[in-house]
């Protein structure tokens, strides 16, 4: 029920109920009454959110256990404030939708932003939002999204000065559309209160990378983590957490990789259904020469991204070769340029013939070629692979462990318009932090336009071509 009043009483209201009654701990209460400055005053148990207003609800807060529920029509935005008063403080995105590089329900915006929303327009869905000291906590339909820690020196650009931990009122605020609210309850928690559930070393943000990109709405985005070398979907849950990075993960459907490999369509489905609640961007990599013969595209069409290299081809004598492996790089009977032809060669044949989204370990090269990298990278090789991709609408992956490709052939794609992304394919639980990506960001000049996202993916249109024969 909404009641009009004017701006001057609703403040007054927003003050009565702040110092009004005794304060309870480790209670849940409802969270029923609000005051808006635009729509006046509002009591009950549900409240829409429309674009342009902001409600107020009762009370002022400090440690805090706060869940409800919430519904968003198709492209709808709106944000939950904490700590606030109206300008200053955190807040939280309600915002689902495909993964297009909008921030998605549960970010800490311009802390730590999600990317992949684990709800869906239409439908409601739970949230949980927690502080307990210097954590903040959000879960979506029962699962943590944010586990992030304040550290006792944040960095904060001007613009998000304010967004700090104190103590303040809870506002909901609409960005576009509508949004509604329902049985919120709000818990308070003693001074004390600690997640125990936060178990990951503190992050200082003065010598951080990715707290910057935060800052900016940069999207940070690891699209090639593997599940391998120790690593299980809980540490890369906590590590991407804490380190302010949504992770892709994925496995690898074929064969003669490291680490999981699925070996047929029923495997990809059952992969699936055990990440599919998880909040990681959900990938999958062509492994070999054979995996496209082998799945179903309807199969690996429920992945929101595929990628493949160049990393196992066919030499120049049909024998499989992976060239990361030196005891299968043979030049018999060919010079090393000539070797190199036949690697672009080939590379250009799995870019043309395989559907995938993303080149990854981009431009890689046999151990023995790669001590001169810029040498058997010449222009004219560049630019085949450059081709290549901008036909299929291929993105380039910008390649952490690796440190490929070289900040040349990154300028030269940005300047082709080819979108990139970011990957490590990494071998265990120790796989940094994008360190290369990010610095070739700032070397090459790569904005947020310059990142690739699933909605931008074109491979359900791209015929399949089994170019190999076995």
């Amino acid at each position: 029920m909404i009641q009009k009043t004017s701006t001057v009483v609703a403040i007054a209201l927003i003050s009565i109920w702040v110092f009004a009654g005794c304060v309870r701990y480790n209670v849940a209460e409802p969270l029923n009454r609000f005051s808006s400055p635009e729509m006046g005053t509002a009591d009950g148990n549900e409240i829409t959110v429309a674009s342009g207003t902001t409600w107020f609800a009762e009370g002022e807060y400090v440690n805090f256990v706060l869940t409800g529920q919430a519904l968003t029509e198709n492209n709808a935005e709106a944000a939950l404030l904490f700590h606030t008063d109206g300008k200053s403080g955190y807040e939280v995105a309600f915002r689902n939708g495909a993964i297009d590089g909008t921030r998605k329900s549960g970010s800490l915006t311009s802390v730590r932003n999600l990317y992949r929303s684990l709800a869906e327009d239409g439908k409601w869905f739970d949230f949980e939002i927690a502080v307990r000291g210097h954590n903040i906590s959000v879960a979506i339909n029962d699962t943590t999204v944010v586990c992030y820690t304040e550290p006792e020196h944040p960095y904060r650009t001007k613009e998000y000065a304010g967004r700090l931990l104190s103590r303040g009122s809870i506002a909901l605020q609409g960005v576009n559309g509508n949004v509604t609210f329902r049985n919120l309850q709000m818990t308070r928690l003693k001074k004390d209160a600690v997640n125990k559930s936060d178990t990951m070393p503190q992050i200082n943000e003065q010598n951080d990378a990715v707290i910057r990109f935060q800052q900016q709405n940069f999207p940070v985005i690891d699209y090639h983590v593997h599940l391998k070398g120790g690593l299980t979907k809980e540490m890369a849950q906590a590590m991407s957490m804490n380190y302010g990075i949504n992770y892709g993960v994925a496995p690898n459907a074929g064969e003669g990789g490291v680490g999981r490999m699925l070996a047929d369509d029923k495997e990809v489905y059952e992969y699936y259904n055990e990440v599919k609640d998880m909040p990681f961007l959900r990938g999958v990599q062509g492994e070999g020469r054979k995996w496209t013969a082998t799945f179903s595209q309807e199969a690996l069409g429920v992945f929101d991204y595929l990628f493949t290299d160049g990393m196992t081809i066919v030499d120049h004598k049909g024998r499989l070769s992976r060239i990361y492996r030196p005891e299968e790089v043979h030049y018999d009977g060919v010079t090393k340029e000539q070797y190199m032809d036949h690697l672009v060669d080939q590379t250009v044949k799995i870019l043309t013939n395989e559907p995938a989204d993303i080149y990854a370990n981009p431009t890689f090269l046999p151990e023995e070629l790669n001590a001169e990298y810029a040498k058997y990278w010449t222009d004219e090789r560049v630019d085949r692979v450059l081709d290549v991709l901008v036909k299929h609408d291929i993105a380039l992956e910008i390649n952490a462990r690796y440190k490929i490709p070289s900040f040349d052939i990154i300028r030269k794609a940005k300047e082709r318009g080819i979108k990139f992304t970011f990957g490590t394919n990494n071998v265990d639980a120790d796989f940094g932090k994008l360190e290369y990506c990010l610095q070739a960001v700032e070397e090459c000049g790569l904005t947020a336009d310059d990142i690739w996202f699933p909605t931008m993916s074109v491979r359900g249109l791209r015929e399949v071509v089994l170019y190999n024969k076995w």
